[in-house]
Formats: structure tokens, sequence, C-alpha cells
């Protein structure tokens, strides 16, 4: 029989994860990523209203577009703050002649555009008034982010959440980029897994 030490305890892990700041660590994050979410979200609601519903745009856009112009417009979505579905995509893809194939460049382009937008929070620590910020008022997020930033990568990685805001949140707080790249290929496993669920009903 195994020690009753080895056992995974709910109430014991919960007690960690506070006493160490992992959950203050998650929502501070978060609220540190809301105003670039806010924004476009302001901008798309407006659009929606103001010149086409955005589920028509985008089976618009996916139409019309070649299919290294749907990449290309899907790579830009997964740098730029990765609002827009995957899913979608993946429904495109398993309307392609060759399904699989157009399933590993999505991810393949997810992954590398959550990798630009980690340079991109990385880059932005160059402008000074960013920097300052982040060194004053976010110098315990700098330490946690370190220790609990794999946690929230691996989190956008598999969940229906963005993985560019993720990546941009470890850029600006400079997680380490080898541990990003490892975790990162969790993106792989996700599409492969809504892949298999989404193929078998379009």
């Amino acid at each position: 029989m195994g020690s009753s030490k080895n056992k995974f305890q709910p109430q014991r892990a919960h007690r960690y994860y506070k006493i160490t700041g992992f959950y203050s660590f998650v929502v501070e994050s978060i609220k540190k990523s809301m105003p670039p979410v806010l924004i476009v979200v302001g901008l798309l609601v407006i659009f929606h209203f103001a010149v086409m519903p955005i589920p028509d745009a985008l089976e618009l856009a996916v139409a019309e577009l070649p299919n290294y112009g749907v990449l290309a417009f899907f790579f830009l979505s997964e740098t730029l703050l990765g609002l827009i579905p995957p899913e979608l995509f993946i429904a495109w893809a398993g309307k392609t002649a060759d399904p699989a194939l157009n399933l590993f460049f999505i991810a393949l382009l997810s992954y590398l555009g959550g990798m630009c937008s980690y340079f991109i929070g990385r880059w932005s620590l160059k402008i000074p008034a960013i920097h300052n910020y982040l060194e004053i008022k976010m110098a315990k997020q700098l330490i946690m982010a370190r220790k609990w930033g794999g946690i929230l990568i691996a989190v956008g990685a598999l969940l229906p959440l963005p993985f560019s805001i993720g990546s941009l949140v470890a850029g600006m707080l400079r997680y380490p980029f080898k541990y990003w790249v490892v975790i990162g290929l969790l993106r792989f496993l996700r599409f492969a897994l809504y892949g298999a669920a989404i193929f078998s009903v379009v």
C-alpha cells in the first residue's frame, strides 16, 4: 500500500497555491491582459453592428480567399490577440482536399503566431513607459511569472482561451523562452484533438 503522503490532497494543494501566491498571480496576469482585449472586442462589436455580422464576415473570408490567404489570415489572427476562434479554421481544414495537412499547417501557424506574440511582448519592454511600469508596478509579477508562467501558457495552449494573449504576457513578464518553446507544443495536441472531433461532423 502506498503512503498517504504520496497521494494528491486537494486541500493541501489549494493551501499551497494560496500561500505561494499562485492564485493572485493568475488573477493579476488576467487583469493586465484585459485592456488590449477590451479594445479589440470593442472594435469587433462596432464592426459586427455597423458593417457586417462577424460570423458572416468570417464565412465570406474563408469562402473567397485561396488556401494560402486563409492560412495567412489565421496566422495574423493568432499573432494579434487570437480572438477569432480557431475552430472555424479547423472546420475549414476539414473541408479541404487535404484535411490532415491543412490541420497541421494551422496548428503550426498558431504555434508560430504565439511565438510572435511572445517576442512582441519582449519587444514592448524597449518602450520606456512599459519597461518602467513592469519594473516598478509588477516587480512581484516578474518573479511569480518564472514560477507559474508555464501553467498559464499550458492552459492557453490547450483550452479555448486566446493562446496569443498568454504568450504576449509571458514575453512581457520575461518568462524564459526555452520553456515557452516546449510548453507551447501542447498547441499541436489541442488542434489534433479538436480536429478529430470537428472532422467527424463537417
